[in-house]
């Protein structure tokens, strides 16, 4: 099989620009839920005053991210890329759902209780960012640069994003009484909504789209042994006979389509 064949057959697959525009969603969900945290810092500095929250938070955040990034690199091989990518987004949603949760039920109350409370999510962000990071770029790396092109894309105006977000909605409260608060729960609300979104289409949307199936299969004949939940979840069963070509698998993928 030629070069130009390699190249030409995606092409003729539906869904590039659809999966380019997941891709830069799912980068602005990787992110959004941790720069939440540094975004509202206005309001943990006038609840935790004696704590340096922004400064305790990223010191406790960086270690997760990092020890868990070196654990999962070295076990690379062994670890289910799609259920590594989930498992990472749900805990980005759950971390930052909790955060929302804690500030409610004490009431906006400092202390150092709550405090500790916001630490040990911090660290839950750091485990998270460590999934879906690598997860992601190593998923992608497989498939056409214009997908990783567009998660980093992602990646990089997801703070924008989040400034953005974090100024409409100090302004919508910011002559009502206990206004920086209520500004503040309703960019966690909006962040938590925004990473339950990249949930749904990583899990559902992602792998089902035709040019996504063609390179996870490609993959897949290739040797990789980390994309058969993705096939899975995409209703291809995986191919043992590593000596079958990409095209034929290119043909099997057009006429399970048609």
């Amino acid at each position: 099989m030629t070069v130009a064949n390699e190249i030409e057959a995606p092409m003729r697959l539906e869904g590039k620009y659809k999966a380019m525009l997941v891709c830069f969603v799912l980068g602005l969900g990787s992110l959004v839920a941790w720069n939440s945290m540094l975004t509202i810092g206005d309001y943990y500095y006038q609840l935790f005053q004696k704590y340096h929250p922004s400064r305790v938070l990223t010191l406790v955040y960086q270690p997760f991210a990092l020890g868990t990034m070196a654990i999962l690199a070295y076990n690379e091989s062994k670890i289910n890329t799609r259920w590594r990518n989930l498992f990472g987004y749900t805990l980005f949603f759950a971390s930052t759902l909790l955060v929302l949760v804690l500030d409610l039920a004490t009431f906006g109350k400092g202390g150092i209780g709550p405090f500790v409370g916001i630490c040990l999510l911090s660290a839950c962000f750091g485990v998270a960012h460590a999934h879906v990071q690598g997860g992601m770029v190593g998923d992608l790396s497989f498939m056409c640069p214009e997908f990783i092109q567009s998660f980093l894309a992602g990646l990089a105006a997801s703070g924008a994003l989040s400034s953005a977000l974090r100024l409409i909605t100090k302004a919508a409260f910011e002559k009502s009484q206990n206004g920086l608060r209520k500004g503040a729960m309703l960019f966690l609300a909006m962040s938590t909504f925004f990473v339950f979104l990249c949930i749904l289409l990583y899990a559902m949307v992602f792998p089902k789209l035709p040019i996504v199936k063609y390179y996870r299969s490609k993959a897949a004949s290739e040797g990789s042994k980390t994309v058969s939940a993705d096939l899975a979840a995409a209703g291809i069963q995986k191919n043992t006979n590593q000596g079958e070509g990409v095209l034929q698998l290119f043909f099997n993928l057009i006429i399970h389509h048609v």
